[in-house]
């Protein structure tokens, strides 16, 4: 059912030294930042040759990504996302299966302007998994 990687996110508590990092020090062609109010965040995608890396930085008070960074000062890996060609089927088998799918269920835009959702880490080794639909 899952596709490629596509990308892993990590939550930075600096948006723009972490992007300087990965541009000046890695050589990684990094985006503009971008703020995603729905999603309470702002990113900035890191092209590699077989993957992003998505930085996120919390986007006000209530963004999910302070709570993350509260706990976790320095940063760190949020979420995985992998690629899926159908989000609503994926979301059924995987309810069906006894995963739960985070929110009320239903897939939103992401980042890349495509359907996303969450997975509960506690049903995924513990990790947070997100679905995107290619």
């Amino acid at each position: 059912m899952i596709g490629k990687l596509n990308h892993v996110a990590i939550a930075v508590p600096d948006l723009s030294a972490a992007a300087a990092q990965y541009r000046d020090v890695f050589g990684a062609k990094v985006s503009d930042p971008v703020d995603l109010p729905d999603h309470g965040v702002t990113t900035v995608f890191v092209s590699l040759p077989n993957t992003k890396i998505e930085l996120l930085h919390p986007l006000g008070e209530d963004s999910p990504i302070a709570g993350f960074l509260q706990k976790n000062t320095a940063g760190g890996i949020h979420h995985v996302c992998y690629e899926v060609v159908d989000i609503g089927l994926a979301a059924d088998k995987l309810a069906a299966s006894g995963m739960r799918v985070l929110g009320d269920g239903k897939p939103r835009i992401g980042a890349h302007g495509k359907p996303v959702l969450f997975l509960h880490p506690k049903d995924a080794q513990g990790t947070l998994v997100e679905l995107e639909q290619v």
